[in-house]
């Protein structure tokens, strides 16, 4: 699809439709940094046809009035809610990927959906749980950049009913000197446009793998339970977690745990049942994954 097809089809009376996951996105904008958002990282995403049904109906237009023309800004609206306020037009592409994280943690609760990355090796998934700046959407890249399969750099999706950890692949999100890191780590890592003094500090995005995208159907088994911590100049060292600690902190690093209820627990017993649970220090990416592929071989 060319540029002025994506546009006019964005701007479309039934906006642009994405495949990403399990989900189906339809997303309408008249702004062209999402455009340029989506033409440089979701490339390789399918688009759904026709009148299927869309989990997820948002839009990213400027607002009424003066902030059309002065000092121009974005609205992202999810059916006709407004969950955030107004950003900066070149904030456009980042509001959209932290405004789907929103739509999909308040409203995908066939899903126990923990603040985690997911990475695989085969069917055997490994999640990184933790808190913004611990260091997961780092080490979540750097896995992907060396043939990791990604499930997802933002949150971990469990179903209530199988077990399974379900993939929702998107652009990995990087912040700060993560971005410096990252580039410099991998050639092969492709970046989308960077913005710089937004509410995360300088903000920009890594395009999924193609093979990660393709595999979006397929789910995986937990097998490892990471909470990883980036220590400046620290040595790398992994130490086992007690299985009821693990339980606790991940429940706390959970968007719907409450919401589940029942539910939620089992599904989250059932997780670390599974799983073999760590806590990660480290500083230095090379030593990192070394560590992780020991313990999947």
């Amino acid at each position: 699809m060319s540029e002025s097809e994506l546009r006019r089809c964005l701007s479309s009376a039934g906006g642009l439709k994405i495949k990403i996951g399990r989900f189906n996105v339809c997303l309408s904008s008249s702004i062209r940094e999402v455009s340029e958002h989506l033409r440089c990282l979701y490339k390789n995403f399918e688009l759904v046809s026709g009148p299927d049904f869309c989990d997820f109906h948002v839009a990213l237009m400027p607002p009424f009035g003066v902030r059309r023309y002065v000092r121009p800004q974005v609205n992202f609206s999810f059916d006709g809610e407004y969950p955030f306020k107004p950003l900066p037009y070149r904030q456009a592409g980042a509001l959209f990927e932290w405004g789907l994280n929103w739509c999909i943690a308040r409203h995908a609760n066939q899903y126990l959906i923990i603040h985690a990355a997911v990475v695989a090796r085969d069917s055997r998934a490994l999640v990184l749980a933790g808190t913004p700046g611990s260091g997961k959407s780092t080490l979540c890249a750097a896995l992907v950049c060396e043939g990791w399969r990604l499930l997802s750099d933002e949150m971990a999706l469990l179903s209530i009913d199988d077990g399974g950890l379900y993939p929702v692949p998107r652009p990995i999100s990087l912040k700060n000197r993560s971005l410096e890191v990252i580039s410099a780590f991998s050639s092969d890592a492709v970046m989308g446009p960077v913005v710089r003094d937004t509410a995360k500090g300088t903000v920009g995005h890594m395009r999924p793998p193609t093979q990660s995208v393709e595999l979006s159907e397929r789910p995986a088994r937990p097998a490892q339970l990471v909470f990883p911590c980036y220590k400046e100049r620290s040595s790398t060292k992994l130490t086992s977690l007690s299985k009821g600690r693990a339980l606790l902190r991940a429940a706390e690093n959970s968007f719907n745990y409450s919401v589940l209820g029942t539910h939620g627990f089992n599904s989250l017993a059932r997780l670390i049942e599974d799983s073999d649970c760590h806590e990660f220090q480290y500083s230095r990416l090379d030593e990192a994954i070394a560590v992780f592929t020991e313990l999947e071989t």
